[in-house]
């Protein structure tokens, strides 16, 4: 249901754009790890992953379970919540295994939270969490790079300009591109250090083609 609705809002909302390294979408019980920059972007990287064939279990913010409708749209279709800073941490990536080992694809965010930074302009991945690497290592599963460019300007800023960003955007439609990678596996012998570095520098490579694909400004030092 969630990513039917991205794929109906999104288009209203802005003008997106697909492309990818290899020919067909993500295959099932893949790892996507996506770029975050607003919380506009999870509805456009759905929007993108539902036309190439894919609707994935999310990882999100515990938070968003506390919303009424929403947190029960979340629990019925299998998403994820990730309690940060928790002991209960842990279990969200239990249930990620599980997924994976169903079959099902499990999208996640590994920089964690929101960059904390204004304006639109594009910035590349920061730092990620090792959870990734552990589900990687723990599975077998591929990980699938996806740069996302754009939704800031669908929803950045302060409350009061994430806001009138939204209003406005009908009428903008600003361009919104994803960019797929070519998936990628963890080697056995690779320390933790090695992983995330060969992982991270396939993100920033997916959100670079993206960004300029896109046309848009670009921030090419870490923020």
């Amino acid at each position: 249901m969630l990513s039917r609705l991205a794929e109906a809002v999104v288009p209203v909302l802005g003008r997106l754009d697909v492309t990818t390294d290899v020919a067909v979408g993500p295959i099932a019980g893949s790892i996507i790890i996506a770029n975050h920059t607003s919380l506009s972007d999870p509805a456009v990287v759905l929007a993108a992953l539902r036309r190439l064939g894919t609707e994935p279990v999310v990882l999100a913010a515990a938070g968003l379970w506390r919303i009424p409708l929403l947190g029960r749209v979340l629990n019925r279709e299998g998403h994820i919540p990730v309690h940060r800073h928790d002991p209960r941490a842990a279990r969200a990536l239990r249930e990620a295994q599980a997924a994976l080992t169903a079959g099902r694809s499990v999208l996640l965010y590994p920089e964690g939270g929101l960059p904390h930074r204004k304006g639109v302009r594009e910035a590349p991945p920061r730092p990620f969490h090792p959870g990734l690497i552990h589900l990687a290592h723990a599975t077998g599963a591929q990980i699938v790079p996806l740069g996302q460019a754009g939704a800031r300007a669908l929803a950045s800023g302060s409350p009061l300009e994430q806001v009138a960003r939204l209003l406005t955007a009908p009428l903008r439609r600003p361009r919104l591109h994803v960019h797929v990678g070519a998936p990628l596996r963890l080697r056995s012998e690779q320390t933790r250090a090695q992983a995330l570095a060969m992982t991270h520098g396939a993100l920033t490579q997916a959100w670079r083609t993206a960004a300029r694909r896109l046309g848009a400004a670009l921030v090419l030092a870490p923020h």
